[in-house]
């Protein structure tokens, strides 16, 4: 035993060695047996489209080629060059795809809740440069219906789970929806953001301490982004001068021919 250890580092480490016993690790995805809590199977792992540069420096969306040697300047996508988001940078962690969207669907809708602190510690490694200079993250709120029917905030539980694994503050109610609004599910781009359209504001608390700060807002999938495109803006007006977004999942649309 290393006597420079404190006591409670080595009674966490037995008891996690005696739960091990009893509870073999499982992965997160297909339920294997894994070498650690938390974690993946190397064959769901090799399975997941993990996003990585070249990334469009204010979407996040993955470019298709590298850019020409000798590029300079920040690279963006056509879409942020002509429509310029709210948010200054958004990055997500694995394409929504075939492979992810079980990983992603169980622990939105199936309370599989025990992977929020595995997702956190990915979340805080592709995310480490917005949270570098954060004053704190904080989640895309459900509206309050929702939350009651499901029972808890994928968000939420995402955004804790970042706060803890990178040393930031949280504040779960920062942001309200301030009216329900349908399920974005089948909607394109359009109805997506007149969907959501003044659908977020900033809570009355926090209204006054907004001026300056920098915020790093979490959801669950980036899908076209309306949503925390919305929630940006509402920061924006407070007078927040920088927000950026971190999703676990985020959906990447072909390039059409």
């Amino acid at each position: 035993m290393d006597p420079g250890r404190p006591a409670w580092h080595w009674l966490r480490r037995a008891a996690g060695v005696a739960l091990d016993a009893v509870l073999p690790p499982q992965c997160l995805a297909c339920a294997g047996i894994t070498q650690t809590q938390g974690a993946l199977c190397a064959a769901c792992w090799a399975r997941i489209a993990w996003l990585a540069p070249p990334l469009c420096a204010r979407c996040g969306v993955p470019f298709e080629f590298d850019p020409a040697p000798g590029a300079t300047g920040e690279l963006l996508c056509a879409a942020c060059l002509a429509d310029p988001p709210s948010f200054v940078r958004a990055r997500a962690v694995f394409r929504y795809d075939e492979a992810s969207r079980g990983l992603v669907l169980a622990f939105k809708h199936a309370d599989r809740t025990h992977s929020a602190p595995a997702f956190g510690h990915w979340l805080a490694r592709v995310g480490a440069e917005l949270l570098a200079d954060a004053d704190f993250v904080a989640p895309v709120p459900l509206h309050w219906t929702r939350l009651a029917w499901r029972r808890y905030n994928q968000s939420a539980l995402l955004a804790h789970a970042v706060a803890q694994a990178s040393g930031r503050a949280c504040i779960p109610d920062l942001l309200r929806r301030t009216r329900r609004t349908p399920s974005q599910g089948a909607h394109g781009r359009a109805a997506r953001r007149r969907n959501v359209r003044r659908a977020f504001a900033v809570s009355q608390r926090y209204r006054s301490d907004m001026a300056g700060r920098r915020i790093v807002l979490v959801d669950d999938v980036f899908t076209t982004g309306a949503t925390v495109e919305e929630c940006a803006q509402a920061l924006t007006d407070s007078g927040a001068v920088d927000v950026a977004v971190l999703t676990l999942a985020r959906v990447v649309r072909p390039v059409a021919a």
